[in-house]
């Protein structure tokens, strides 16, 4: 295998290379750098490159090869850690000048996890500061450019990440998601991103503990990759205390028996929410025959999603305030635009108005719950349009439809966020500029393995899902 074959070697089948001794841990942590000094400068997926503490990891585990000993699940893996997660003597930014030049002295509960399970860490990868927004930049390492497109975003939050995989510069990302930052990347990009439910993967350190919005989470080429790196970091710890216990090896074990047959589909382009690209919905639409083609029910119906931008506004605010509020006082003039107006709205916000917000997004569960006990599966568009300049912070319009805020645009992948359920985006076609579309499927509460048994017979069916960007395919 070349070196550039390697770098695009699903971490399933490294994992049996390893076994049988065909290729080492150093000569694929060796091709994965040798990639990313060739693509990052022009992509700018990562923010900061671990070469040294990779090199070393990967001689170790080279070495324990000859030992014959069991190899733990992601043995020799790469993998990038998203630069809002703590990674001990490497860099962690958050996107922010306020923390340039800090390096954390542990690592976070998910690196923890994933260097336990064998997984070696090349370096951290770009996000918008603190992961607020869904175009990846920040004052201080810059814009992370789109793959099939370098004039485009990546999307975000977790831009980079979705970046260095649809080019090759690692097999896994870490990465996070409060209103799509792992699914709206994954689409832009032509990779396959999940948002766990909350309490899936435990999140420590945080500020929140109790929160159920932002979750941590994998980002894959494969959704059989996906499935193996879920099973790695999710399950029970005590320092997160909405984590709750779960067999992990249901995650791996749904995707060895992809199936959609006889699943009851609801198919939505939007949710009754928000407005979608003409060409986006057609192409989503048209996954949803290969949904049938497998032996799926798909109904055009969805959700009454009522109330939806009020609970997100409102929910949004009062989560930056318990994050961020006191960083005003010494840092505004250095923060990005939209995260101190976050910030000053939910410093703004009444008891009554966080109350009602609090009702409705009740009463909105209820509402799901009911609806999700007809269907197995929602679907619809992950974004509701193609990747858009890297310039612009979001979309102005949609269909000519003026886009008044940049929340206004991500509530395809925000409803699934507000009610709690997993959700994953899957790549399901290209516009005719060449450019991916994601296909999202939620699931219903706490059922991680159905999304994943349907992502991965859609994926099966689906013969476009691996090509990579044509700059980077050399």
């Amino acid at each position: 295998m070349t070196p550039d074959d390697l770098c695009f070697t699903p971490a399933t089948d490294l994992h049996r290379l390893y076994r049988a001794r065909s290729v080492s841990p150093l000569e694929v942590t060796r091709a994965v750098l040798a990639r990313i000094e060739r693509f990052n400068p022009a992509l700018n997926a990562y923010c900061t490159v671990a070469a040294a503490e990779a090199l070393r990891a990967a001689r170790s585990a080279t070495a324990a090869l000859h030992r014959r000993a069991p190899l733990p699940p992601l043995f020799g893996v790469p993998v990038s850690i998203k630069d809002l997660t703590p990674t001990r003597g490497i860099r962690t930014t958050w996107g922010s000048k306020i923390y340039e030049h800090h390096v954390p002295d542990h690592d976070a509960l998910i690196v923890e996890r994933l260097k336990a399970a064998g997984a070696i860490v090349v370096g951290k990868t770009n996000t918008p500061e603190f992961g607020a927004g869904a175009n990846t930049f920040n004052a201080v390492f810059g814009a992370t450019r789109n793959p099939w497109n370098r004039a485009l975003t990546s999307g975000g939050s977790t831009g980079g990440g979705a970046v260095a995989l649809a080019t090759g510069m690692g097999p896994l990302a870490q990465g996070s998601d409060l209103g799509g930052s792992l699914r709206l990347p994954a689409a832009f990009c032509g990779v396959v991103g999940l948002r766990p439910s909350p309490g899936l993967v435990p999140v420590y350190p945080t500020s929140l503990g109790w929160d159920t919005y932002a979750v941590q989470g994998p980002m894959a080429r494969t959704v059989a990759d996906l499935a193996l790196m879920l099973s790695v970091i999710a399950g029970p710890d005590p320092r997160a205390p909405i984590s709750y216990p779960v067999d992990t090896r249901a995650f791996p074990a749904a995707v060895r028996r992809p199936s959609v047959r006889r699943l009851r589909v609801a198919w939505s382009p939007d949710l009754g929410v928000t407005a979608v690209d003409d060409e986006v919905r057609s192409i989503a639409e048209a996954a949803t025959r290969v949904f049938r083609r497998l032996g799926a029910r798909v109904d055009h119906t969805h959700p009454d999603f009522s109330g939806l931008l009020e609970i997100v506004l409102v929910s949004r605010g009062l989560r930056m305030v318990g994050m961020h509020a006191e960083k005003l006082l010494h840092w505004k003039d250095v923060m990005q635009e939209n995260l101190v107006k976050n910030i000053e709205y939910g410093l703004r916000l009444t008891p009554s108005e966080i109350g009602r917000a609090e009702r409705l997004r009740t009463d909105l569960w209820h509402r799901v719950r009911e609806f999700l006990g007809r269907y197995d599966l929602i679907l619809t568009p992950t974004a509701p349009v193609p990747p858009f300049p890297v310039e612009l912070t979001y979309p102005t319009e949609i269909n000519g439809t003026p886009v008044t805020n940049y929340i206004e645009w991500v509530l395809l992948t925000y409803a699934f966020t507000v009610i709690g359920v997993p959700a994953i985006s899957i790549p399901c076609g290209f516009t005719r500029d060449g450019l991916p579309v994601g296909l999202q499927i939620a699931g219903r509460w706490r059922e991680e393995a159905t999304v994943l048994r349907a992502a991965a017979a859609f994926e099966r069916a689906a013969p476009w899902a691996r090509l990579r960007p044509p700059e980077v395919s050399a």
